[in-house]
């Protein structure tokens, strides 16, 4: 991951302005300054340099930095735009904008199909959609044979992959989704809609203390 500079720091500290951000996303201004509280918390949690980390965002959504996890992993990549290991304030509330309830239906689809392309090849292969399957199991702490998760995967591929080329692509993806909206529920965070009321429960776990910040 590497060393973080006190010129990134001083970068981290100064944000994004609140009223330009609002402007690019479905956020009110006052939602964008409850996030920026939001990631104050996750950003001091371990390592309190003002970024977030992927193991302060594990720990913040997953409450645990160490364990490995695909899902958390490519949620953490697609957040952090800039490619530099660390999600700032800006990429933060535009990566949650896509989970907000007012936003159009096809970017959550896009961002989704993005989370399972794992390899960036423009195209879902069914080991890729098998690796996401079982990770999101592992997650909810589900337990399924091989079976059962390859039947999962089987049926998901006979319904989605249209022209039978052994591959998803994105406008496969797109209708499959279309039919099948219970996918995409989790692309979907109600708490964000009342943002300034309502802080998820993973702030109160994020272990940075109000007078840290």
């Amino acid at each position: 991951m590497g060393c973080v500079s006190s010129k990134q720091f001083k970068r981290a500290e100064e944000y994004e302005d609140s009223s330009t951000l609002a402007k690019e996303t479905t956020f009110s201004v006052n939602e964008v300054e409850a996030l920026r509280v939001l990631y104050k918390k996750i950003s001091y949690s371990i390592f309190k340099d003002g970024l977030i980390h992927k193991e302060e965002f594990q720990l913040a959504l997953f409450r645990n930095s160490n364990k490995k996890n695909l899902f958390a992993d490519r949620i953490f990549d697609l957040f952090d735009l800039k490619r530099n290991g660390v999600i700032e304030f800006g990429e933060f509330v535009r990566s949650l904008n896509i989970f907000h309830p007012d936003t159009p239906m096809a970017e959550k689809i896009a961002f989704a199909f993005r989370l399972y392309d794992l390899r960036g090849t423009g195209f879902i292969k069914h080991e890729e959609l098998k690796e996401m399957v079982l990770a999101i199991l592992n997650e909810s702490e589900l337990i399924l044979s091989d079976d059962a998760v390859e039947q999962i995967v089987d049926q998901t591929f006979k319904q989605a992959d249209t022209n039978n080329d052994g591959k998803i692509d994105y406008e496969e993806w797109k209708a499959f989704a279309s039919k099948n909206p219970g996918l995409l529920k989790n692309m979907t965070l109600p708490y964000l809609k009342d943002i300034t009321m309502v802080f998820p429960s993973f702030v109160l776990n994020s272990g940075a203390s109000d007078d840290e910040l």
